[in-house]
């Protein structure tokens, strides 16, 4: 029994009917290759051999009796892998739209929190002979980083598959502990709260004082504060509807363009999102009174947390400087924003907000975001900030799922009301795939903001080679 940190909990009071709070990927496969072919049973083979790797899997939660503290994870003793892995094809002709649309319907379904917090679905019919594995694991079990643990745990280096260790898979079930041991480790957690409220209160004052000092220096512009962002037509309230669009960018131009100019990879992303957001709002006429924010999630894994399972992360709020024209300036400022962001984001702790977020009562928050979703009041304050734009890290060599060649891995993260618009990257081989996750009531043309990631590119691609 292990109970769950006060972040990985806030994603699960952070659900709502609304607004479902699981990770995804749409992992698209070449099996031309496969020595035994690809299909559900090789799917299913390949889980049940690497359960061992992957410790989400097989866990399940139960909650605490009157919410007195968050829940905790247990080995589930009924844990059966078929309610998990499922089979579905796409429509004719199979390309990316239809198996976008697709996954938009399977995204927006619930996880059933009765059984461990996840499911992939095998999805056949693709052009070029193609399949795709649409993968579920909700955030309260995974962040990025473990979430890119996870794939290695699935996906080997070569068709053949690799030796990923003698299988000693030592996995012993729990046993369901009773409302009374539920409740009595509840209040051995809670017994230690005082101190470390005192500790936490502490070191956020001394956070605040040296960032209030930081950002009197002259040279130095201040990350956007909460609720600074403009209102834009899709920063409401949510509907349980979702839609997906993909691109994929060369990562061969987004170097360049980043040795040209001086600036991070992840600055030229925001740069990209930036410009495609111009784009898209540009098209519909939507004025906005200000530059949009977005919201970028920062992994704080140590060393020492590798392997670790959960979330070890903090967020920063960045300019997109969507109101600037010239889109070389518009990655200067970007730039400039995100170190002001990193310097901030220093001097407040890399676990203060995992910190704050135990001392939530799971009852009163949960509670309180189902009322929130309710009675939409989303609708009616500044957005917290615009759009969550995160960049994943992934491998530039080649990876096979059962002997399949994945041609491309598109990420999709979690959108909640008053942030309908969540636009996540992953680097692959020589290419950025990007994956966006946007309530279509909001949004009904996010195939427009796909595309604006492709113009975004060739207008700083221009500058980068009039540049040099």
């Amino acid at each position: 029994m292990q109970r769950l940190t006060g972040l990985d909990a806030t994603f699960l009071y952070m659900e709502s009917p609304s607004s479902v709070m699981h990770v995804a990927s749409i992992m698209v496969f070449d099996p031309a290759d496969a020595p035994n072919g690809f299909g559900f049973e090789q799917l299913k083979t390949l889980y049940q051999s690497r359960l061992h790797l992957a410790p989400p899997f097989r866990r399940r939660l139960v909650e605490v009796p009157f919410g007195l503290n968050h829940p905790v994870w247990i080995e589930d003793p009924d844990f059966d892998i078929d309610w998990h892995l499922r089979h579905i094809a796409v429509p004719q002709p199979g390309t990316m739209k239809e198996l976008t649309e697709l996954a938009g319907h399977l995204v927006a379904m619930p996880l059933d929190r009765t059984r461990p917090l996840w499911e992939a679905w095998l999805i056949e019919g693709l052009e070029d002979g193609h399949v795709a594995v649409l993968s579920k694991v909700h955030h309260a079990a995974i962040d990025g980083a473990s979430g890119e643990e996870l794939m290695v745990a699935l996906l080997d280096l070569t068709a053949e598959g690799d030796d990923k260790g003698d299988v000693v898979d030592s996995w012993v079930p729990d046993k369901v502990p009773t409302d009374t041991e539920l409740v009595g480790y509840a209040l051995a957690s809670l017994a230690q709260t005082p101190v470390r409220a005192v500790k936490t209160v502490r070191r956020t004052v001394e956070a605040a004082l040296k960032i209030r000092s930081n950002n009197r220096q002259p040279d130095v512009t201040p990350p956007p504060s909460p609720f600074s962002a403009p209102s834009t037509s899709f920063n409401a309230a949510l509907t349980p509807h979702r839609s997906l669009g993909t691109a994929t960018l060369s990562l061969t131009d987004v170097k360049m363009i980043k040795s040209a100019f001086g600036v991070k990879v992840n600055d030229v992303v925001l740069a990209l999102c930036s410009g495609a957001l111009r784009h898209y709002f540009d098209t519909k006429g939507e004025h906005l009174s200000s530059s949009l924010v977005a919201m970028v999630p920062m992994s704080v894994r140590t060393d020492d947390q590798k392997g670790d399972m959960g979330n070890q992360v903090s967020t920063a709020l960045a300019t997109l400087a969507s109101d600037i024209d010239d889109p070389v300036e518009r990655l200067r400022i970007i730039h400039q924003g995100m170190n002001g962001a990193k310097v901030q984001q220093d001097a407040i702790g890399a676990d203060t907000l995992q910190n704050w977020v135990e001392f939530a009562a799971p009852a009163v928050f949960g509670s309180a975001m189902r009322i929130y979703a309710r009675t939409r009041m989303a609708d009616r304050h500044r957005p917290l900030f615009n759009v969550t734009i995160s960049n994943v890290p992934g491998p530039p060599f080649p990876l096979y799922m059962a002997g399949a060649r994945m041609v491309a891995s598109y990420p999709i993260g979690p959108i909640f009301d008053g942030g309908g618009l969540n636009m996540t990257v992953m680097s692959y081989l020589d290419s950025l795939d990007f994956g966006l996750n946007a309530c279509p009531e909001l949004i009904p043309d996010i195939d427009l903001i796909a595309e604006g990631l492709s113009v975004a590119l060739a207008d700083l691609k221009k500058a980068a080679d009039a540049a040099s």
